[in-house]
């Protein structure tokens, strides 16, 4: 037995059906009030020939006088031939036929009573001696005024018929026409139904749903789904907690959702992405945008988030440790110069020259780091700043904190500051390391209600259509670093600024110039 077995078959049949059924109810009910139309026309039609008959005088005259010459029958017969009505019957006030299509039934008194007594016209359906017919009737009235007889008009149900069926034959090819465009729009609309399914059946469907659902709140990376034109198609919970996207989001249109930044760049781009660092308020996430293409049809495209915040903490963080390392050969290496000196001074037996050079070696190294430690607190700060001193004395570059620096702040600000001040003085001496000498690099650092950071250099400067490109993420005209991402640190000072309240200024006319003004909580003003 032929079982329905695809969702374009069911579909196509249940519309066929529907139709089948409409057409047919639609036909019955259009027969019905085809036919309710025909009778009363008919009846109107039979109460027009009733009223003129009844006027005429001949007939008047006649039935007064008891019609002894049979001129009513003639006058009737006449007239129904002419106004192609099946019957004319003449009766008087009793009820006495004087008129009749079958004569036999002349001269002998109606089955039902006489209707128009009471001087007015009727009509309706009348099932007399010739069947069921359409009839008018009408008085017949003396010159008083007073009713002498009736008028009886009728047109038989047979020419009622007649014309419906003529209306039946419209209606017939009307509804073929109505259910082959119907049928036609069903098939399709069935082809359609499959095209977007991609002939899939509703288990199939149902299954590649519920799949769909474990998959995608069930992985730890972030899956944003997006249409054709624009729209969000799908966010699973884990793209959701990254992005801090709330509420419903399904099938509004990106820039609707996301607010401007290299996020929605990212997400309303058109090309293949593939490992893009996207800097947010809270994370550091890296995105592969796919475009999706099922049955050489574009149906959007698939982003991928994934939190690497933490690992590009580490990497950050071991990269500050190589440079501490690069700091510590460095001085290594300038103490190795040193101790090469003093050897030479006792190999050449000059112990009071060796003592001298230890003792102005010494003095100049704590002079130097006490200064520091007096002028820059937290240490944490200082330290940072002497380890950056110590880089850029290996990259022969000057790094010089003004003499009037002073920054005293409490620890959660030294947090901030320390990423502010290591990425600005990092991306200063990679500015000028590419220059000939002298290359220069200034701090300057203040504290009272607010931390005040100053970073110079003396490299090409930023060239001022770039000024406000340099704070996008991403953004970078220095080569990758290994797996490291470039074009992160601008955007993050940035971000750590302005969310604790400050502002950032930079200037690039001869070499760049970085302000940074962050305000400080009140139990950590410096005093």
């Amino acid at each position: 037995m032929w079982r329905l077995r695809t969702l374009a078959s069911r579909i196509l049949l249940a519309v066929i059906g529907i139709l089948l059924a409409t057409v047919a109810i639609g036909g019955a009910l259009d027969v019905q009030l085809t036919k309710r139309t025909f009778d009363g026309q008919y009846e109107d039609r039979a109460r027009s020939i009733a009223n003129v008959v009844a006027e005429i005088p001949e007939i008047r005259t006649a039935l007064v006088a008891k019609d002894p010459t049979g001129r009513i029958q003639a006058l009737a017969s006449q007239i129904a031939r002419r106004a192609n009505a099946s019957y004319v019957v003449v009766t008087d006030r009793g009820g006495i036929r004087y008129s009749h299509p079958n004569p036999r039934l002349i001269g002998r008194r109606l089955e039902e009573p006489v209707a128009v007594l009471d001087g007015h016209d009727h009509v309706g359906i009348d099932n007399g001696s010739l069947g069921r017919s359409a009839n008018g009737k009408a008085p017949i009235l003396d010159d008083a005024g007073r009713v002498i007889g009736q008028v009886s008009v009728g047109i038989v149900e047979s020419r009622v018929a007649g014309a419906v069926r003529s209306q039946i034959l419209e209606i017939v090819l009307y509804a073929a026409i109505a259910l082959g465009v119907g049928a036609l729009v069903a098939l399709l609309m069935a082809r359609m139904i499959r095209r977007a399914t991609f002939g899939l059946e509703l288990s199939e469907l149902t299954s590649l749903l519920q799949d769909r659902e474990a998959m995608l709140h069930g992985i730890r990376e972030g899956v944003i789904g997006i249409d054709s034109k624009g729209r969000v198609s799908l966010v699973n919970d884990e793209a959701r907690r990254l992005t801090k996207v709330t509420g419903t989001v399904v099938g509004q249109q990106v820039r609707d959702v996301f607010p401007p930044g290299r996020l929605r760049d990212v997400l309303e781009g058109q090309d293949c992405v593939r490992d893009e660092g996207v800097l947010t308020d809270d994370s550091l996430l890296v995105l592969n945008r796919s475009p999706v293409v099922v049955a050489g049809r574009d149906v959007g495209s698939v982003v991928t988030l994934r939190d690497r915040t933490e690992l590009e903490s580490l990497m950050r963080e071991l990269h500050s440790m190589t440079g501490l390392a690069n700091a510590l050969r460095a001085q290594e290496h300038e103490f190795t110069n040193r101790l090469h000196v003093i050897a030479g001074l006792i190999d050449l037996g000059d112990f009071d020259e060796a003592s001298r050079f230890i003792k102005t070696e010494t003095r100049e190294q704590l002079v130097s780091a006490e200064d520091l430690r007096a002028r820059i607190a937290p240490p944490s700060i200082a330290a940072l700043l002497s380890a950056k001193m110590s880089v850029a004395s290996e990259r022969e570059i000057d790094l010089v904190i003004a003499p009037e620096s002073y920054l005293d702040v409490g620890d959660e600000d030294a947090q901030i500051l320390m990423t502010v001040i290591g990425n600005l003085v990092d991306n200063a001496m990679d500015a000028v390391a590419a220059q000939p000498p002298p290359r220069t690099v200034t701090i300057d650092l203040q504290s009272d209600t607010e931390a005040v950071v100053v970073v110079a250099d003396n490299g090409p400067g930023i060239a001022a259509a770039s000024l406000e490109e340099i704070f996008v993420d991403g953004y970078s005209t220095k080569s990758p670093r290994g797996q490291a991402r470039r074009g992160l640190g601008l955007a993050l000072v940035q971000r750590l600024v302005h969310r604790a309240g400050g502002t950032i200024d930079v200037t690039g006319e001869t070499g760049a110039r970085f302000e940074v003004r962050m305000p400080l909580a009140p139990q950590r003003v410096s005093r």
